[in-house]
């Protein structure tokens, strides 16, 4: 009886084995793909344009050609905590730069603390104003920027101008200095502009918050810079970001006069796809400072697992289930790609939880063996050598997310990458059930729901 309960587990461990390994590596060759462009376009660039002098950095860019005020959007929703200090840490940033700007900051009139502490800030400077969207919250991130979107189109009719660029932020991030001055310059030749967003970990999450410095390292720093390369479209990051205000308004002519999708919980990431539908080009700014640190925004992410799990949750709704049904696959091979790529966590986590139960039915079938309980049978050559490819491209992973890790943060945090990769792992796991979940009562008459994610500190920035 023993013998027979072995044999069958070891039977369904060769099955899980083998779809394990054929769809690791479906998901390395698509990895490796991304790879070998950045390879080769870091080498081109390298060559071609950056042989004599190196990179321009950010005070070194010429002066805009044309005038405008750039928009800030910053949408809150029981920000309390935050707003107040990163209202200051935007002025105290921008405090001697040449570009015309106004943050305009959405509150809800049931978010007193919120609102006394954007009002406050607007006291003590100018440039903040206050919008008060008309109704009680929450409702989304979307439904919110479109009421700054309002706002602003007054001030534009009131005051006879109009708006050079929107700039995306959130109620936590730290800004740069030099943002502005890259936003001003390249939105003239381009329909939107990303910088890299740079998680800083928080002393007491080395792992949670930790993993995701290295993700953005590597997907700010390889993939969006590929998928510029492609000429596929870019999805927006929601922050640290800037649109063109026209394009922005045809945008908002074919949706009822509101550029943010309110039905969307990934609106920024899907912004960015109809940006590119619309024939407009998205860049990665990457961009250095006068001191040799890459400019970008620095932002504090969830820090306990429940939290990283809903925020990831919303993240693979919005991006891998709802926006399949929203999205489809549109554009050409380039964008299908990215598209497929982006989609691909969800399974990509049915994979990762076969890979663990594989590594667990080894350990117990070794350990029957050892007893003399059950003679293990060779496995098959084909699926050996699928083993040790998939061993191979696992080690070129790991390798690669460290080495953008360290040139991010140094070799202390792209050594941890390497066990954080485990807890990146679970994350994502628990996140696609999560996600899975809401998908199907969402397909069964639930209403998807705006899962928000509570901040309490901004970065300090040098």
């Amino acid at each position: 009886m023993i013998n027979d309960v072995l044999a069958a587990t070891e039977l369904f461990y060769h099955e899980l084995l083998f779809f394990g390994a054929v769809w690791l590596l479906v998901g390395a060759i698509d990895d490796l793909g991304i790879d070998i462009i950045w390879i080769f376009r870091r080498l081109y660039r390298r060559i071609v344009y950056y042989r004599a002098q190196p990179p321009m950095r950010a005070d070194q860019l010429p002066p805009p050609t044309r005038a405008g005020l750039i928009a800030v959007f910053v949408p809150t929703w029981q920000e309390a905590n935050v707003i107040g200090s990163m209202l200051a840490q935007c002025e105290l940033s921008w405090h001697q730069t040449d570009c015309n700007y106004c943050i305009y900051v959405g509150c809800y009139p049931n978010d007193e603390d919120g609102i006394a502490k954007v009002s406050n800030a607007a006291l003590h400077n100018p440039r903040v104003r206050l919008v008060l969207v008309p109704h009680p919250g929450p409702t989304t991130k979307a439904d919110c920027l479109n009421r700054i979107w309002q706002a602003m189109l007054a001030d534009e009719l009131a005051e006879g101008y109009k708006t050079k660029a929107v700039v995306l932020h959130d109620a936590e991030d730290a800004v740069h200095a030099e943002e502005l001055r890259i936003f001003d310059r390249l939105i003239e030749r381009n329909a939107a502009v990303q910088l890299p967003v740079i998680p800083i970990r928080t002393a007491r999450s080395q792992w949670i918050s930790g993993h995701y410095c290295d993700e953005f390292a590597e997907a700010h720093g390889k993939t969006m810079v590929v998928r510029e390369a492609l000429g596929a479209a870019l999805p927006l990051a929601g922050v640290a970001c800037a649109i063109d205000r026209n394009l922005l308004g045809r945008i908002a002519l074919d949706n009822n006069g509101y550029p943010f999708d309110e039905g969307s919980l990934t609106e920024d990431y899907e912004l960015g796809l109809r940006i590119g539908a619309a024939g407009g080009r998205t860049i990665m700014a990457r961009i250095l400072d006068h001191s040799g640190a890459l400019v970008g925004t620095k932002a504090h992410f969830p820090e306990t697992l429940d939290a990283s799990v809903r925020q990831k949750a919303r993240w693979l709704t919005g991006i891998s289930l709802a926006g399949w049904d929203r999205i489809g696959w549109r554009g050409g091979f380039a964008d299908k790609w990215m598209l497929l790529h982006d989609r691909k966590s969800i399974l990509a986590a049915l994979v990762m939880v076969v890979a663990y139960a594989c590594i667990i039915l080894t350990a117990f079938l070794t350990v029957t063996s050892a007893f003399g309980l059950h003679k293990l049978t060779p496995l098959p050559p084909l699926l050996i050598t699928l083993l040790a490819i998939n061993a191979g491209f696992l080690i070129w992973r790991i390798a690669v997310r460290a080495a953008f890790v360290w040139a991010l943060y140094g070799p202390v945090q792209a050594a941890l990458s390497v066990p954080r990769s485990v807890v990146a792992n679970i994350i994502a796991i628990m996140a696609a059930r999560r996600a899975c979940v809401a998908y199907i009562r969402h397909c069964f008459g639930k209403p998807l729901v705006w899962d928000k994610t509570t901040h309490h500190v901004v970065p300090v920035t040098k």
